[in-house]
């Protein structure tokens, strides 16, 4: 019994001592020390802020991805373009005078998309812009032709069964948000293929088009015949409902020479800055290095992952040496569903206790307005109290929901994870498109995402103590 309270006794010591054991520490600093503690770092930050947005490092970032993605394009999970951009941003690292640059290897999707297209045969001749989706199958070398059946919802098509047997459905889907309207693209052919559709085409899940569809992942069901599926424009969409509204029939032939290869060997991307005091602690920075097979990935997520990048070459110019580890990770196969975040999870989680806050910027890096965040009362108020340092950038906010696809593995098990929130009004307009190009971003926007996300992962990383959980 002696024993076994000696034991106890130890352990709640270690929980003491800065390092600790557990989400709940058994002493926290009160919140007004550590308002005094953050308003200490405000000459830290105007020189990130001067440094950043006004000095020798003023479009940086942009520059760098410019010349990313200039050079090797887009970079789907699996695809040689993606080896080189891994090759690329490991070397970068190194060259950039970042310690522990490594890649972590991970199992990756391979599917590509072949050629493919939809030519509508009647009330007239039309060729249809399509973007197949990743992980459809192909259809048979001649195409699929058939008559088209036109539905605004699933409620709709499951009311239609029987009218759908033997059609192509397209989805006339409205938008109505991203998070709601994307289930017509990851569930729009499994609910196709229930009624006995033999193909599907979906309206592009975006409130603005220009002849541009957008592709993204879509899943199937084991137990539900698979059937080809793309993304079409919102105009064409708009069209074959308005002519199907008519009582016209109209009859399409769709060809699609996608295949799915077995799993590739790709990487996560690591370089950090080591803790000077504790260094078994982690701050992590992120974004995810595929894109889709389509424009330059500029915007998703070259941005979120170059000013996460650019966040260590700022702290390391300026001569700072945060106590903690502040670990970049570039993501693979995010597109995908997270499978490079997936897999680091599980290698990591083991030490889930050392993350003090897992950050991703992957919703684009337009004008920033401040940070989604996830965490405890507590740890929000500390966020706050760091936000309230940006006002010379006028960037303060704390907004809801701080996980991203990459970092909800660790904000599930209650580590606080945070987001870039910018201005995204355009965002799904270039989303998974031909248009997701540099002519997307803007320096100066840039500069000032770079600032936040600097600003706020090196003062966490340099606090006495960790966020409380």
């Amino acid at each position: 019994m002696k024993i076994l309270f000696l034991i106890a006794f130890i352990h709640l010591l270690l929980q003491c001592t800065g390092k600790p054991l557990s989400r709940d520490d058994c002493h926290q600093q009160p919140l007004e020390e550590i308002k005094r503690e953050i308003a200490g770092y405000s000459d830290i930050v105007k020189a990130i802020i001067n440094l950043a947005v006004y000095g020798d490092a003023q479009n940086r970032s942009y520059e760098r991805l410019a010349r990313f993605v200039d050079t090797i394009g887009h970079r789907l999970s699996g695809s040689r373009n993606l080896e080189l951009a891994i090759k690329y941003m490991f070397n970068a690292l190194q060259e950039d005078g970042l310690e522990n640059v490594n890649l972590e290897p991970v199992k990756v999707p391979h599917w590509e998309r072949g050629e493919e297209s939809a030519l509508m045969l009647a009330p007239r001749n039309y060729s249809i812009a399509i973007l197949g989706l990743g992980s459809s199958i192909a259809t048979p070398p001649e195409g699929i032709t058939a008559e088209v059946l036109v539905v605004t919802s699933f409620d709709e098509l499951h009311k239609r069964a029987q009218d759908a047997k033997g059609k192509i459905v397209v989805y006339n889907q409205p938008f109505v948000g991203y998070g709601e309207t994307v289930k017509y693209r990851s569930q729009g052919a499994v609910e196709a293929g229930k009624v006995g559709a033999v193909a599907s085409l979906i309206r592009s899940i975006t409130p603005f088009s220009i002849n541009s569809p957008h592709t993204g992942w879509q899943n199937y069901q084991s137990d539900v015949p698979k059937i080809p599926t793309a993304c079409i424009s919102v105009e064409d969409a708009e069209m074959m409902a308005r002519i199907s509204s008519r009582g016209t029939r109209i009859v399409v032939t769709l060809k699609m020479g996608a295949k799915t290869y077995s799993y590739s060997v790709s990487y996560n991307t690591v370089a950090e800055i080591v803790g000077s005091k504790y260094p078994e602690q982690v701050v992590l920075v992120s974004g995810h290095l595929d894109s889709w097979d389509v424009g330059q990935g500029a915007m998703d997520d070259g941005g979120g992952a170059f000013i996460s990048w650019e966040a260590l070459s700022l702290i390391k110019d300026l001569g700072l040496r945060p106590k903690r580890t502040l670990r970049l990770v570039l993501w693979t196969a995010e597109e995908q569903g997270g499978v490079g975040a997936e897999q680091y999870y599980q290698l990591h989680k083991v030490n889930i206790s050392n993350f003090d806050i897992v950050m991703e910027s992957d919703a684009g890096t337009f004008m920033p307005m401040g940070l989604g965040f996830t965490g405890s009362c507590k740890a929000r108020a500390i966020l706050k109290e760091i936000m309230q340092l940006l006002q010379p950038i006028n960037v303060t906010n704390i907004y809801e929901e701080g996980s991203e696809t990459d970092t909800d593995y660790w904000v599930r098990d209650g580590v606080p994870g945070a987001s870039l929130h910018d201005d995204i009004s355009k965002y799904f307009w270039f989303h998974h498109t031909q248009g997701d190009t540099m002519t997307v971003q803007n320096p100066s926007e840039m500069n000032l995402c770079a600032a936040v996300w600097t600003v706020v992962s090196y003062i966490i990383a340099d606090m006495e103590e960790m966020l409380p959980r």
